[in-house]
């Protein structure tokens, strides 16, 4: 069974009618436009200021920021809800189109389907619905919103946490929408992430026949052994709480398509996710080395460092307000990928709580209708603490 209509009532203000209207906005990173467009009619008759900009050229750009807050009394506690409304690209095979959102009945309760209806625009529809029953004279609420985390976040949160201490705005607290659940509503919760850096390795040598080797000068046994040192690091044993900084080799390439030529160039690029041991430079200082005693040069490209919330008195919010509505405890965790709360986390203590992830990113995207509302009464219970109230 399917949604007979996309067309809301004026008066809905549930999650699952926000969850629609931003589906329905294709949104695919870098994202401009409607999508924002459609956020700002949503905010701003909560009483909320909108301020959205471009930031960016292509490849990476332009990009589409909103910043929206409204204001309580003065000195008056402030929180922020931060994600991102651009989206990963669809592709093929949906059972439905991608951007046209679409409940379907399930054994376990309604489904809406639809590209980021988990990855991230339900959480932003809680987020809002959320900010909707909290009174303006309960505390100051923003919104920090992003067109490209999906991307390479060149033109994205960085540029909003410009804005946002210019203009004096800087929040007392920040939540993340990011999808943290796993196996059911309320199970984890992000207080932290590892960093991440790729490097892009390159070894030279010199083309000839592989009859004629003391001709050349091979590159590939130099880049063997890079790849192989780089192998066998063992960066760390994890801390108490961040699991083992991994390093990985991600591509090897020559680019020769003949089998009696020797190449002229070796490339290989890894990826190392760290923890709060290392930092970008420090690893890239190590990986710089080894190659240059091969023969190689490495060129790196820090995409995060690692940060931690430690466990205290906004863990404790979240959790109190994910037990009363779910009955559990969420886990306080820090694996996974990167969000934009490494970026978020120079403003303020940032942590990160949403949906179950099973379907992010996956062709048929899909969130429970009943997670969308329990997800925007945990964010209202939040918020309310967060605000003193």
């Amino acid at each position: 069974m399917t949604d007979a209509s996309h067309v809301l009532s004026a008066s809905d203000h549930s999650a699952l009618a926000y969850a629609r209207r931003l589906i329905a906005a294709e949104s695919v990173t870098p994202a401009t436009g409607e999508v924002f467009a459609v956020m700002q009619d949503l905010l701003e008759p909560l009483g909320f200021e909108v301020t959205r900009f471009i930031k960016g050229e292509a490849p990476d750009g332009p990009v589409e920021n909103l910043f929206a807050i409204r204001r309580g009394g003065e000195g008056s506690r402030h929180l922020a809800f931060a994600g991102h409304l651009d989206v990963v690209p669809p592709g093929q095979g949906w059972a439905s189109e991608p951007f046209a959102p679409e409940i379907r009945k399930a054994p376990g309760g309604d489904l809406l389907y639809g590209r980021g209806a988990v990855d991230m625009k339900g959480a932003i529809a809680a987020m809002v619905a959320a900010a909707a029953e909290v009174p303006a004279e309960a505390g100051t609420l923003s919104f920090i919103i992003t067109g490209d985390e999906e991307g390479p976040a060149t033109y994205g949160t960085r540029a909003l946490i410009d804005l946002i201490r210019q203009r004096g705005d800087v929040p007392d607290l920040c939540l993340v929408g990011e999808p943290t659940s796993v196996n059911r509503m309320g199970d984890m919760m992000k207080i932290g992430r590892r960093g991440s850096v790729n490097m892009w390795l390159e070894v030279a040598g010199t083309q000839g026949h592989v009859a004629y080797p003391h001709l050349a000068d091979n590159p590939l046994p130099k880049m063997v052994r890079i790849l192989a040192e780089l192998d066998a690091l063992v960066l760390d044993e994890g801390t108490e709480w961040f699991q083992p900084s991994n390093l990985e080799i991600t591509d090897l390439d020559v680019g020769n398509p003949a089998h009696n030529v020797i190449p002229d160039t070796a490339k290989a690029r890894i990826s190392i996710r760290f923890n709060d041991l290392h930092s970008g430079a420090s690893l890239s200082r190590t990986v710089t080395a080894i190659a240059q005693k091969h023969g190689g040069t490495a060129r790196p490209i820090i995409s995060g460092e690692p940060f931690l919330t430690p466990p205290g008195e906004f863990s404790a919010m979240i959790s109190t307000a994910v037990k009363a509505e779910t009955g559990i405890e969420p886990e306080a965790s820090t694996t996974g990928g990167t969000s934009d709360a490494r970026f978020l986390r120079a403003l303020c203590p940032v942590i990160e709580f949403g949906l179950v992830n099973a379907t992010m990113h996956k062709r048929d995207e899909a969130v429970a209708i009943a997670d969308l509302d329990t997800l925007s009464r945990i964010y209202r219970r939040i918020a309310l603490a967060a605000l003193g109230q």
